[in-house]
């Protein structure tokens, strides 16, 4: 059973995302919270796989409770959901650790396959969040990415981020390179710490940033 908590100000669409919840046999709804400091104080108490963060709430918004959850809880999955959809906040959201970013119009279908997606893989791009990233990410930096001074990428961690990059499942990616899949997660775990970045998602915000990878 995968627990999800709800963050949002508007009451009928906390209850209309509930009611989206209860049709799927899965997942369960753990506490919602109609602002910022109320959920940082559930998330003392409870322990959600995903959370559906909105960004405008009153008291502490989505974007601080982001930055305040997100050292915290490494392991939580965070979808944005909100009506924003300027590429700058998606590329920031994405590089302050959110998982995922889906709009509030959003269809079912394709929000059942976020929280899947994120829960097995880390991250959940859509075309929308891709052309963001790509637009508020790609040129913004031009330096070369910050590793430590005896640390280089090999070769084979560079065709595991490309691949991640291309949106390949970890599965997908060990068939691919013939490698096994626990081989797979120790490339994106050195991944992760040679490029100081807080998730997968962080990875291909990164790899796209600094040109790492040809887009």
């Amino acid at each position: 059973m995968i627990k999800i908590a709800i963050a949002d100000d508007h009451k009928l669409f906390r209850e209309g995302l509930r009611f989206l919840m209860d049709q799927m046999d899965d997942l369960e709804v753990v506490f919602e919270a109609s602002n910022g400091k109320e959920l940082l104080e559930q998330m003392e108490n409870h322990e959600p796989d995903v959370l559906l963060l909105d960004l405008d709430m009153p008291e502490v918004d989505g974007l601080e409770a982001l930055k305040q959850l997100r050292p915290k809880f490494p392991n939580l999955g965070i979808i944005i959901l909100t009506m924003h959809s300027d590429s700058k906040m998606v590329a920031y959201l994405m590089e302050l650790g959110a998982n995922s970013y889906l709009l509030k119009d959003t269809s079912p279908e394709e929000f059942r396959k976020a929280i899947s997606s994120v829960i097995q893989e880390g991250f959940y791009f859509n075309k929308m969040v891709s052309q963001a990233m790509l637009t508020g990410l790609k040129g913004q930096s031009k330096k070369k990415p910050t590793l430590n001074d005896t640390e280089t990428l090999t070769t084979r961690e560079i065709e595991v981020l490309e691949l991640i990059c291309q949106e390949y499942t970890a599965k997908e990616i060990a068939e691919k390179l013939f490698i096994s899949h626990r081989t797979v997660e120790g490339h994106r775990k050195n991944l992760i710490e040679k490029l100081g970045v807080k998730n997968t998602a962080g990875l291909i915000v990164k790899a796209i940033k600094e040109g790492i990878i040809e887009v």
